[in-house]
């Protein structure tokens, strides 16, 4: 199977974009663009590879260096390029107990110190489980395991932007049935410990966890109650819901029933804030009358924008 893993020359605009801000007078968009067309004209998306190693959820750069990406197949192991995708090493074959990769991060802090966490949280009926996360410190040349081993499937790894050793991860658990190690963990030391910090029931997990791009102690993360069986997805239920932590994680808030946010059953919620104005939120929510929602006032009020 071949991955799918696609570069834009133009990467770097999306992820600092904000297409909601208002546009400079002159500006050939109209209202409801929103974006002036000619920024886009020169944008060419291609396969870079690698070739072999199957799908991919799990993706990362390098701060400072745009040669360097990693590459977590959900069951090919974690691969490397360093030359911008001309040419790529698997690194883990030889490390790696398990094959499924569901979340990479490289720490922003230091490049050396990369985080790969196991299993695929998108629930397809062919997945593979995960056996926790495993570090390396040499930037992939060898790497260690450190712990979570029943978390089964890990959505997301955050690394804290100035201490390397401050760690995130969701884990969705055990995607066929119910599993009492689902939820949000944090490591204060690298790996080492683990503290499970969000926790609803047994049948949901930590599905996306986000920090605001200002101010790391304010985080936002959605629960997601999902099981699969061979045949069908459950996906929705009372544990669904988007929570945010003013204090690093140590207590959390539901603002899913916050005004302007759908009412009824709730399903998968995906969450992710402005990088111009952190008080600008978006929440993509599964219901009935769902879509996609923005706040301006860091989840006290929401609008929908999108069905």
């Amino acid at each position: 199977m071949r991955c799918n893993f696609f570069l834009s020359v133009s990467l770097a605009f999306f992820l600092h974009y904000d297409f909601s801000a208002a546009q400079k007078p002159g500006s050939k968009a109209t209202a409801s663009q929103q974006y002036d067309p000619i920024l886009f004209q020169g944008m060419k998306w291609r396969c870079i590879g690698p070739w072999r190693g199957g799908r991919s959820l799990a993706v990362s750069g390098v701060i400072q260096d745009n040669q360097t990406y990693y590459f977590g197949a959900v069951g090919g192991g974690v691969w490397k390029t360093t030359d911008g995708g001309k040419t790529w090493l698997c690194i883990s074959d030889t490390a790696f107990r398990t094959s499924s990769v569901g979340a990479i991060a490289v720490a922003p802090s230091d490049p050396n110190i990369i985080y790969a966490g196991m299993g695929e949280a998108e629930m397809r009926s062919n997945i593979s489980f995960g056996d926790g996360i495993y570090k390396s410190t040499d930037a992939g040349k060898t790497w260690k395991h450190t712990g979570l081993e029943k978390s089964y499937a890990i959505q997301n790894i955050l690394i804290h932007p100035q201490n390397s050793q401050l760690i995130y991860a969701s884990c969705m658990g055990k995607i066929f049935g119910a599993n009492p190690d689902r939820g949000l963990y944090r490591s204060r030391d690298g790996g080492n410990e683990w503290q499970k910090i969000l926790f609803v029931n047994d049948s949901t997990g930590c599905y996306d966890v986000k920090f605001d791009p200002v101010n790391p102690a304010i985080m936002y993360a959605t629960m997601w109650q999902a099981h699969r069986t061979p045949f069908s997805l459950s996906s929705g239920g009372k544990g669904c819901g988007l929570y945010k932590s003013v204090d690093g994680g140590d207590h959390w808030n539901n603002i899913s029933q916050n005004p302007g946010m759908p009412v009824g059953l709730l399903g998968k919620i995906t969450v992710a804030i402005s990088p111009v104005n952190h008080n600008r939120v978006w929440a993509m929510v599964e219901n009935s009358n769902g879509g996609l929602f923005r706040s301006e006032d860091a989840g006290t009020h929401w609008v929908q924008i999108s069905t």
